[in-house]
């Protein structure tokens, strides 16, 4: 039988839930099915059906460098032959922590998990142990993961409890979960009125990347920050898609922030499944088996995950990797920008290290409610448009987009002219 995607897809729907393994995979947001990826090398992906595509997801953000850089390739092959995992300490998990910590500005301790969420919901059970507080504040649109108390959706007033925005999520995992606004200095302030010192923690995406790519106010952050400091509230950054994205030191060295817990992934494992979190050592030595507060995993640290987390660490440290992969960033937003301006399409374009995002709207949303007002159906066009074109952006308004250090000029300028093409038809 010839494989083509629309044969795969249609087998894949038979053994596994919507064919996809994780929902936005599935297109149902755009409209039509997936491709079915092959292979991928640099800033590309190849099908099944061997059609090139450029890639501006890069796995959600994990590959900043490339797909299959032969140095992460390299020490990853030499790694297998050791084994796949040991369930025992390694030299490696300490080498991986301690390169964490020296990079972070506000780790000290850290601990090594395999997700993303893992990573935030361990976060959370910590900072409640450690301040033995019962509620947690979360923003609109901003995600966490799929644990059950961040599975949620705002409720009906200012500062009232949360819904379940899932099936199976009961009311008593979120009924100690607020959610607010992203940027709401209002709703901020009279939630800690209201419930004054009894939150334990506030999450937060201090960029926000999945609503799309959208910035905090300058107000918001210092105030997020002074109403922790008073009302003994710990700040955690969900830094699982900017960490080591948006600058070296993530995202909170870029804004000043001083979170007490960090959240990171994606980079950190290079493409595998690693993660961690970690902050001022007071608070992480509450952990198991120092503490009361237990979290564990067969496969944290494992050696080839954080040997290709060591790898990509590496790599992203050389002298004015950091300048490059904000040139790629500007280079293809102006881009796309000035195309739009040209055939008076309402469009807007934003970046912060190798991270971007685009709106088919007149200005930069501040929230979720303002993304909503974007142009879905348009977006929708153009991303299948593009796709056709060979070029592969997140099949979601809602979401934001990445660039590799492996997105030369030339591989920008074909994209901008796919784009060129397309605007014009919208």
């Amino acid at each position: 039988m010839n494989l083509t995607n629309d044969n795969l897809f249609n087998e894949a729907k038979k053994y596994i839930p919507g064919g996809v393994n994780s929902p936005v995979r599935s297109f149902n947001s755009v409209g039509g099915r997936p491709f079915f990826t092959k292979k991928a090398e640099g800033a590309f992906l190849y099908d099944i059906e061997n059609k090139q595509y450029i890639d501006y997801i890069c796995s959600w953000g994990a590959n900043i460098i490339g797909h299959a850089n032969p140095y992460v390739v390299e020490k990853v092959t030499a790694a297998l032959k050791n084994g796949f995992s040991y369930g025992t300490p390694t030299e490696l998990e300490v080498e991986l922590a301690k390169t964490i910590v020296s990079i972070m500005p506000n780790i000290e301790k850290v601990r090594l998990v395999s997700s993303g969420t893992e990573a935030t919901m361990s976060a959370i059970r910590l900072a409640r142990g450690y301040t033995g507080k019962k509620y947690i504040i979360k923003f609109n649109g901003c995600y966490h993961g799929h644990s059950d108390n961040l599975l949620v959706k705002a409720g009906s007033g200012l500062a009232t409890f949360s819904n379940p925005s899932s099936s199976g999520v009961s009311f008593g995992s979120v009924e100690d979960t607020i959610v607010l606004e992203y940027n709401s200095i209002e709703d901020l302030q009279a939630t800690f009125d209201k419930y004054h010192d009894d939150i334990a923690c506030i999450i937060m995406e201090p960029f926000a990347g999945n609503m799309n790519l959208v910035r905090p106010s300058a107000e918001f952050l210092t105030q997020i920050q002074d109403l922790c400091k008073i009302h003994k509230t710990l700040l955690i950054c969900d830094e699982v898609m900017t960490g080591f994205r948006v600058a070296l030191g993530g995202a909170q060295q870029l804004l000043g922030l001083t979170p007490d817990i960090t959240a990171i992934g994606k980079v950190v494992g290079g493409g595998m499944p690693l993660a961690a979190f970690g902050g001022k050592a007071e608070i992480m030595d509450y952990l198991s088996p120092n503490g009361s507060v237990y979290q564990a995993g067969t496969l944290s640290g494992n050696p080839i995950a954080v040997t290709s987390g060591l790898a990509t660490l590496e790599l992203i440290q050389k002298t004015g990797f950091y300048e490059a992969i904000n040139n790629i960033s500007s280079q293809l937003t102006t881009g796309l920008q000035g195309i739009a301006d040209d055939y008076s399409i309402p469009f807007c374009t934003d970046f912060v290290g190798g991270m971007f995002g685009f709106y088919f709207s007149d200005k930069l949303p501040e929230n979720l409610k303002e993304v909503k007002f974007a142009n879905e159906e348009r977006f929708n066009k153009f991303f299948h448009m593009m796709l056709d074109a060979g070029v592969y952006f997140a099949p979601s308004m809602y979401e934001a987009g990445f660039v590799c250090i492996a997105h030369s000029n030339k591989i920008i300028e074909q994209t901008l002219g796919a784009a060129k093409k397309v605007f014009a038809k919208l």
